[in-house]
């Protein structure tokens, strides 16, 4: 049962890629501090951020918005590692492991967002009113295949 963002499993991968990207991060210049390695952190960051946040507002529509929120992010962190890899030689192993963890929880992004969205259209369809949200745990019953 999903108590909490933290038992997401695409807010567990975020958080690995974050963690991965700031050791990447380390082996660019030091002039980049600023540049292009604070912007991938930013990126990165922004992810699981963006999952956290969406997931405790009261609303399946609100985090569906956040989850769309963290799929920018990404295609963001994706073209900033692309970039730090043609300037800066990123080592090619590297960059290809993680622009493979970032495509992997795309994957897992699309998913979820698929999942909200299939649960809206059914509330939708079944009330003319707004849906009335329910407690947190109905975000869990969504999300239940990305523990």
């Amino acid at each position: 049962m999903i108590e909490s963002y933290r038992d997401l499993e695409v807010w567990q991968r975020a958080m690995q890629l974050v963690e991965d990207v700031y050791r990447a991060c380390e082996l660019l210049p030091h002039h980049e501090m600023y540049g292009l390695r604070a912007q991938l952190q930013r990126a990165a960051v922004s992810i699981p951020s963006n999952l956290a946040e969406g997931h405790a507002r009261t609303s399946t529509r609100d985090f569906l918005r956040f989850v769309s929120i963290a799929q920018g992010s990404l295609a963001e962190l994706e073209t900033q590692l692309i970039l730090a890899g043609r300037i800066h030689g990123l080592p090619d192993e590297m960059l290809k492991t993680r622009l493979e963890d970032a495509d992997r929880l795309g994957r897992k992004l699309r998913g979820l967002q698929k999942s909200l969205s299939a649960r809206l259209a059914a509330a939708d369809r079944g009330s003319s009113q707004p849906p009335v949200p329910s407690p947190q745990s109905r975000i869990a019953e969504d999300a239940e295949e990305y523990l």
